[in-house]
């Protein structure tokens, strides 16, 4: 049952972060967009940067803030995802940047350049 909750708890999670983006002005070019190497959460574009977002959620920091689980192994994964979407979409020539938001029960961190 709590594989049931988890997902439900984040694609509500996640529907709250894409309103967050859109708000902000971004827009959403792909959402879990999956290769064989891996998965980013969401993919958007603000005026001419490509935004790779990696989203997090906690219910409470007894397992450390959710941007924690973003280690050297996953960044790498999302780089050579964000490498094969940008050469399939022939955008491999505008600036790139990687964010990750961290949910942490109703509160949303949206941190910019992350890694």
């Amino acid at each position: 049952m709590k594989k049931v909750f988890n997902k439900k708890y984040g694609s509500m999670g996640e529907i709250e972060v894409l309103n967050y983006l859109k708000k902000k002005k971004y827009k959403l070019l792909s959402q879990n967009y999956k290769t064989k190497v891996g998965e980013v959460d969401v993919i958007c574009q603000y005026k001419d940067v490509i935004i790779f977002v990696e989203v997090k959620f906690r219910e409470t920091l007894e397992f450390g803030h959710p941007s924690e689980a973003v280690n050297p192994h996953k960044q790498a994964k999302i780089r050579r995802v964000a490498e094969e979407f940008l050469i399939r979409n022939q955008m491999t020539g505008l600036p790139v940047r990687f964010d990750v938001v961290e949910v942490l029960g109703n509160e949303i961190n949206h941190i910019e350049n992350c890694f």
